[in-house]
């Protein structure tokens, strides 16, 4: 579905990333980790295009998207869910999953997007008890549900996920990463930024390891969990004892 060939990216002159290659197939979730500073939420900007002044590929679904806009991006499939939520606070939790649909506004009937946001009600039940609620009186994991159900609107076949349990309680990731599951579980398929490494290599299929800009590991969720050098960067002992309590 997705395949990004030799990508580098640089702010001036410090290179961001370098050389990354890696590939996303259809019906996957699949992990980035790597500490702050790896170079994880630029590559999610490049491939929303956010971020142009690149150099190598990056082709979905048989199409080289380099260089397109981000609305033209989203209309093929395309839509990121960003860290911080960035939701529109003083509006209602309806008004901001309405926005979800945009750029399919000309193309969809008032028929089409109700039965898009029944469906996302039916996943965020919370979401429609707050539905005539502001955003920004929301919680925190209650924010990042919405985050997700507006982005769920432009119903995306790559969906990509930007550190979705940033600042969150351990229920609450609990929580959203059952939702991530759910997903994928209803077709979607999912790339996934998260520090959280043990939490989003539970979830996911196949995951690589960003470090200074480069992949320096890449495998089956599993083995990754299993290696030595995983665990002792991302899976300290305390914290693999908590989440697994």
């Amino acid at each position: 579905m997705l395949r990004v060939k030799n990508l580098s990216v640089a702010y001036g002159n410090i290179k961001v990333l370098r050389q990354v290659t890696f590939h996303v197939k259809a019906g996957e979730i699949v992990t980035l980790v790597g500490s702050n500073g790896a170079g994880k939420s630029t590559l999610l900007s490049v491939i929303s295009g956010l971020k142009k002044e690149i150099e190598g590929d990056i082709i979905f679904e048989g199409n080289k998207i380099n260089g397109l806009r981000p609305d033209q991006i989203v209309q093929m499939g395309i839509v990121q869910v960003p860290e911080a939520r960035q939701l529109f606070n003083s509006m209602t939790v309806s008004e901001n999953i309405s926005l979800g649909a945009y750029v399919h506004r000309k193309t969809l009937s008032k028929e089409e997007l109700r039965e898009r946001e029944r469906r996302i009600y039916e996943l965020f039940p919370v979401l429609y008890e707050r539905r005539n609620q502001q955003a920004g009186t929301l919680s925190g994991g209650e924010q990042q549900m919405l985050s997700i159900a507006r982005a769920l609107m432009a119903k995306p076949r790559l969906l990509l996920l930007d550190e979705p349990s940033l600042g969150l309680a351990p229920l609450v990731v609990r929580e959203i990463f059952k939702i991530i599951e759910d997903m994928r579980n209803n077709g979607t398929t999912i790339l996934l930024v998260e520090q959280n490494a043990l939490a989003a290599l539970n979830v996911s299929d196949r995951g690589y390891v960003l470090e200074s800009g480069k992949v320096i590991l890449s495998g089956d969720s599993q083995e990754l969990l299993e290696n030595e050098e995983v665990r002792r960067a991302f899976l300290g002992k305390e914290y693999r004892e908590k989440w697994e309590r």
